[in-house]
């Protein structure tokens, strides 16, 4: 694997990419190149320093995922072979060489399809004030990181960078895209969720919660896009440690949480420096997650 840390990429003779957190978009012809880097963003502000192999991490588990759950919807995945690539980047191929997928464009539908297993993060919270989330009446004296009875789908808008995400209801959800796309999204999403769980149980890991996105096609027809059940968009829990009653553990940026927060971080840019050792150890934890998911060992 190139352990070489991608921050940003620059590809001259593409146009200049839409950049998100994590990702650098490209449009090439009538596709869509998406690059993952290994920049890391906590309480939605960029760190200055990147997490070696992360975006590798990423873009394998997206693959593994997408492929996964293809019979229950079509994604926007055309490849992850560099060698398929069209020929404008081909000067590019070893930056871009296992981290980066070529997609079908899409119209994304401009909500943040949640689905939630278990009561944590920001249902939690909202949980403990109203008893509900997003809307959604659950049962009394559920405890923090407590498996709900059954998933629940709870969407957010989608906010820009260094803006943070809304949990709305579902019948907000509705009047911003359309009972019919809400509806289909919510129930895919679940399906999908569910189907992945029971595959990551049997790893001995727990999807407490997860972030999809979708968008629709030349057709109309509703797409999975963007990234899915990465440790980016979910928090993974390990079978072996978990307790409810309080919080976790997760595969994915908590040291680097629990840094932020031991410094007090004001969470507003700049973000500070983050030490070797959590470096290190958010890079470690990431390769775990796949490793345990897919089975390929990065190195």
């Amino acid at each position: 694997m190139n352990n070489k840390i991608l921050l940003e990429t620059n590809f001259s003779g593409l146009p200049t990419p839409k950049r998100g957190k994590v990702r650098d978009i490209y449009e090439v012809d009538d596709k869509l190149l998406i690059v993952s880097t290994d920049r890391l963003s906590a309480f939605d502000v960029i760190m200055k320093q990147g997490i070696p192999g992360k975006g590798i991490v990423l873009n394998t588990i997206s693959a593994f995922w997408f492929k996964l759950t293809e019979d229950i919807i079509p994604n926007h995945l055309i490849s992850t072979n560099v060698d398929d690539f069209p020929k404008v980047v081909e000067p590019y191929k070893e930056s871009l060489r296992g981290r980066s997928m070529l997609v079908k464009k899409t119209k994304v539908v401009p909500i943040e399809a949640i689905v939630r297993g278990y009561l944590s993060g920001s249902g939690w919270n909202e949980y403990l004030k109203s008893g509900e989330v997003c809307g959604i009446q659950l049962p009394k004296g559920l405890v923090e990181s407590e498996k709900l009875p059954e998933p629940i789908f709870t969407p957010s808008t989608k906010a820009e960078i260094g803006d943070h995400d809304e949990n709305i209801s579902f019948e907000k959800a509705k009047e911003i895209a359309g009972n019919e796309v809400i509806e289909k999204m919510k129930k895919t999403a679940i399906e999908i969720f569910n189907k992945c769980s029971e595959y990551a149980l049997q790893k001995g890991i727990i999807i407490a919660d997860t972030k999809m996105e979708f968008g629709l096609d030349e057709k109309n027809n509703l797409i999975l896009i963007d990234e899915l059940l990465t440790p980016d968009s979910s928090r993974f829990w390990q079978t072996s440690v978990y307790e409810k009653g309080k919080s976790q553990e997760s595969f994915d940026k908590q040291f680097v949480r629990d840094f932020l927060l031991s410094i007090k971080f004001n969470k507003q840019p700049p973000a500070p420096d983050l030490p070797e050792d959590v470096i290190r150890m958010t890079s470690e934890k990431y390769m775990q997650a796949v490793k345990i998911l897919t089975g390929i060992e990065l190195k």
